[in-house]
């Protein structure tokens, strides 16, 4: 290992110092970067550095061939050496920025922000599914499109497919995306989430009970490729180079699997089962108050990060029932913004606010409430708790209504209405109408101060 770190600090001195790299990763034999400024990179350098077998330049990217295991290795050792030599922060007002939101961040906000990392480039994914699914459900409604399903019978079926493919192969997607977050293997991170996955599972008998595929859902995988991770660090550590790219894996699937299916995967189904459970008990017991109480402190755990500690509760509400309850809570809050936007919009003198809102206020209807959190309420002061009150509301008639939406994650808004459970949609669209009227209220009663032009 001090020889990959001899390395990865000669590497980063040739690329002009851990400020001038823009993108870092390895594949099975290279270290490949990328840097903002070719000009820094001292190449003739570089290619004589001893462990260096080789270079190759692909686009923009130096990829430094330095041989199996090592890559990996010089990658890691680069990375622990980047995050103690950042730039200094007062030549540079990006970096300051950083780390003054560091300095500030709420507790658990980093360990949060990699479980959201997991899961948020599956909200394309995601977002497509329900929106297909709700769509399917539509024509499947004789009083909305006659006799539409029994004459397109195998264009609904081809649809569903479409709709669902998503939540077959979720628990591989997360695999792999976890793998990628806490530096493991990304395809090593696919198998483990595939041995929990197994339907052959079934056909086995551990402790006097049959083992149950896809048990713990998400919560198993995260808690098993977290372990494979940190198993093949070590192992990368401790093996010789010449075996470790043949040893590494095969070591590493043999232990962690064990692991997996003794100890981790029954306590994953544990955790899964008492988030599932939990959540849905809390909504239907609480009613009104538990609803309002989620959607009324959504934004603040928006600023705060913590909020990314609720996706893989959105994930285990769908994998348990086949729908979410929590999303269509949470949405309220976000109506609540736009009720508040426009009760500014109304009072305030200003144009340049009122230009502001109106561009906002389309895309915060649509579910993207940034531009209005962070232009409009939370700058005022007294609209963003309007806001939080104003989704309370809405939260609290959607939580009595029990309304469920068959997406996970990552839709909010009025297109979050054609993923409501059929017989519900109503319901949903009031909660909207009660949190926007709610949210303008609360200003106007409230006031704010209006800033000058």
């Amino acid at each position: 290992m001090e020889k990959a770190k001899r390395l990865a600090g000669e590497l980063l001195q040739g690329m002009g110092g851990a400020g001038n790299i823009n993108k870092l990763e390895n594949c099975m034999t290279r270290v490949r970067v990328e840097v903002n400024d070719d000009a820094q990179v001292d190449l003739p350098t570089l290619r004589k550095l001893d462990g260096v077998k080789g270079y190759v330049r692909q686009g923009q990217q130096h990829q430094f061939i330095v041989g199996p295991g090592a890559s990996a290795k010089v990658v890691e050792a680069m990375r622990g050496l980047m995050t103690g030599q950042m730039p200094d922060a007062t030549s540079n007002p990006v970096s300051a920025r950083a780390q003054a939101k560091k300095k500030y961040k709420a507790p658990m906000s980093d360990a949060l922000r990699q479980l959201a990392n997991v899961f948020i480039p599956l909200i394309p994914a995601f977002i497509a599914s329900g929106l297909i699914v709700g769509i399917i459900n539509i024509l499947k409604r004789p009083d909305v499109v006659g006799d539409f399903a029994s004459q397109y019978p195998n264009l609904l079926g081809l649809a569903g497919i479409f709709g669902t493919a998503i939540f077959a192969i979720m628990n591989i997607l997360v695999g792999v995306n976890a793998a990628r977050v806490f530096g493991g293997s990304t395809a090593m991170g696919g198998v483990m989430a595939g041995i929990l996955s197994s339907p052959q599972l079934a056909q086995i008998t551990l402790f006097g009970e049959a083992l149950q595929p896809g048990r713990g859902g998400v919560i198993a995988v995260l808690l098993v490729v977290v372990m494979m991770c940190w198993i093949e660090k070590r192992l990368r550590e401790w093996l010789p180079e010449s075996v470790e790219l043949i040893l590494n894996p095969l070591l590493t699937t043999l232990i962690t699997a064990t692991i997996a299916i003794v100890v981790l995967q029954p306590l994953g189904g544990v955790i899964s089962d008492a988030i599932a459970h939990g959540a849905t008990l809390a909504i239907d017991r609480g009613g009104m108050l538990v609803g309002a109480v989620l959607a009324g402190t959504f934004l603040p755990l928006v600023l705060t990060g913590l909020h990314q500690g609720l996706v893989p509760i959105h994930v285990e509400l769908v994998q348990a029932h086949g729908f979410n309850a929590l999303l269509p809570i949470l949405a309220m809050a976000g109506m609540g913004q736009v009720g508040a936007s426009i009760a500014v919009l109304m009072k305030t003198r200003s144009d340049r606010l009122k230009k502001l809102i109106k561009g906002a206020l389309p895309v915060g209807i649509l579910g993207i409430g940034e531009p209005l959190i962070f232009g409009v309420t939370l700058p005022l002061g007294k609209p963003f708790i309007a806001a939080c009150l104003g989704g309370a509301v809405g939260g609290a008639l959607i939580s009595s209504g029990k309304v469920a939406a068959v997406i996970t994650f990552g839709l909010s808004g009025l297109p979050l209405a054609l993923t409501i459970v059929s017989g519900k949609v109503m319901l949903y669209l009031a909660g909207c109408l009660a949190a926007v009227i709610g949210g303008f209220i609360f200003t106007w009663f409230m006031g704010f101060n209006d800033p000058e032009e």
